[in-house]
């Protein structure tokens, strides 16, 4: 099958940037009217994704913007964080008149509704592996911003929680308070907010024994299990960084249940401040709500054609110390 052209094909036949393509395709004001009628020229030579260029050559636009999750409505529907980032994008919008398509599909399925001029931009969070989504939303001249950083990097402009740092004070948490043999339940290997709370639970643990490993799925379910296997392995661990709350809530009960106290016998730490726990957990508090603000703020600034826009947003964490650590 021959490949569409895509937004690169685009700007070399017209003569202008990537933005400035994505800009004209969209609407946004501040585009010279050479660099308009360029274009315009350029996307009929080329054919390119017809729908969606003819409707914004035509000065119309959708109203609308996508949050895809990609991940099982199920597991949407019972993860606190992802709860929180639709409150903070539903608040960003106020007073836009803009409404929210939310999609938890099949990238196939996503990106031919996406494409197709149903909406003027997307955020994509929860990416993935080299998820093909976003260079394909990117390559058709879409709006689109990353919620995390995307594992396969590229230009597409993204938000994210600073989860290295984070993992390192959760960590250096459990060393300053005397813990010696310090396991981790990390997230998913295909996911870079696994890797990188990983990457900083080792930095942290730089000198010490860091084969201390299980992995999860950011699932209560997923933190049981790694926890059973980490006590299967190194039965007088005394500290666990779990990379999620929602894991942390699985390995207590699984501490509970192999009689070991918390935090006498081994202390917990989670990550993202969004689970009620028991008793009450100590974490790394990442602002989801902000988190969804921040995004939108970015992707409603990429379909206006702003100038000088960041390519990447990195949003601080903080450690709250209750009594599980």
């Amino acid at each position: 099958m021959t490949r569409r052209p895509g937004i690169d094909e685009v700007a070399r036949l017209a003569g202008v940037s990537k933005s400035t393509v994505s800009r004209v395709l969209n609407g946004a004001p501040h585009v010279s009217t050479r660099a308009r009628e360029a274009v315009r020229r350029a996307v009929i030579q080329l054919d390119y994704t017809p729908n969606q260029a003819a409707r914004s050559l035509a000065g119309h636009r959708a109203n609308a913007i996508a949050l895809v999750v990609s991940e099982p409505s199920g597991r949407v529907l019972a993860d606190p964080f992802f709860a929180g980032v639709m409150r903070g994008v539903h608040a960003e919008l106020a007073g836009h008149r803009t409404q929210l398509v939310l999609m938890m599909s099949q990238p196939g399925d996503v990106g031919s509704y996406l494409t197709g001029g149903h909406v003027d931009g997307a955020l994509v969070i929860s990416s993935h592996g080299h998820d093909p989504l976003l260079s394909l939303l990117h390559d058709n001249g879409l709006p689109v911003v990353a919620g995390g950083r995307p594992l396969a990097g590229g230009p597409v402009p993204y938000v994210d929680s600073d989860n290295f740092t984070g993992a390192v004070e959760a960590t250096q948490h459990l060393i300053s308070s005397g813990r010696k043999r310090i396991a981790t339940i990390a997230g998913p290997v295909d996911m870079a907010v696994g890797l990188d709370r990983l990457s900083g639970w080792r930095r942290a643990m730089s000198g010490q024994r860091t084969d201390l490993v299980a992995y999860g799925d950011f699932t209560p379910e997923g933190g049981a299990s790694a926890m059973t296997s980490l006590l299967t392995r190194e039965p007088s661990l005394d500290g666990v960084f779990v990379a999620a709350d929602i894991m942390a809530l699985g390995a207590l009960q699984v501490l509970h249940a192999a009689g070991r106290r918390v935090p006498d016998d081994v202390a917990v730490v989670g990550f993202d401040d969004s689970v009620p726990a028991v008793p009450p957990l100590t974490t790394v508090k990442q602002d989801v709500e902000r988190f969804g603000r921040m995004l939108t703020w970015r992707l409603l600034a990429e379909i206006e054609g702003e100038e000088g826009l960041p390519p990447s947003v990195l949003l601080p964490t903080s450690l709250v110390v209750r009594t599980s650590a």
